[in-house]
């Protein structure tokens, strides 16, 4: 149970991140508009995104909160009864993406869409927020991980 207090607060502080970043732009930076932070290499541009990556899925907020919810079923169900072999690297990844997905699911149930501002000028990329570098890289991390580190997970149980 102190794993999953630490897990669980490790999630709320993705989440007041996510939130106060997105709160600082929303409350600093018109809609659509720019401020340099590395010119030329990184720079901050508020947009509101009503799909997923990329603008798919546009209007769809309904899809992603369920999706969401189905998740966090799963989560629970597998930390109190089922307990797959993660490793305690791997859960923390686990609580690294559901902790920017919660950022983005607060987005969408209270606006209505998900506030992005992170914005890559040296090369041409979605605008992304906190929540989605948290997504991304721990989703990354934690398939490179169980690829290359946990080879108990991919055992077959025998008989």
């Amino acid at each position: 149970m102190k794993k999953l207090i630490k897990y669980i607060l490790f999630v709320l502080a993705i989440v007041l991140a996510d939130q106060w970043t997105k709160w600082l732009v929303v409350e600093n930076i018109p809609l659509y508009g720019h401020v340099d932070f590395i010119p030329g290499f990184l720079g901050f541009t508020y947009t509101q995104n009503t799909g997923a990556a990329w603008s798919m899925l546009s209007g769809q907020q309904w899809l992603f909160v369920l999706v969401f919810a189905i998740l966090t079923a799963l989560l629970l169900l597998e930390y109190f009864k089922f307990r797959m072999p993660f490793t305690t690297a791997e859960r923390w990844l686990i609580a690294a993406v559901y902790g920017g997905g919660l950022g983005n699911v607060i987005d969408r149930v209270r606006l209505g869409y998900v506030v992005d501002m992170i914005r890559t000028e040296f090369m041409d990329f979605p605008v992304f927020n906190v929540a989605d570098c948290f997504i991304s890289c721990g989703c990354i991390l934690l398939i490179l991980h169980m690829i290359f580190f946990n080879k108990d997970f991919w055992k077959e149980e025998k008989k």
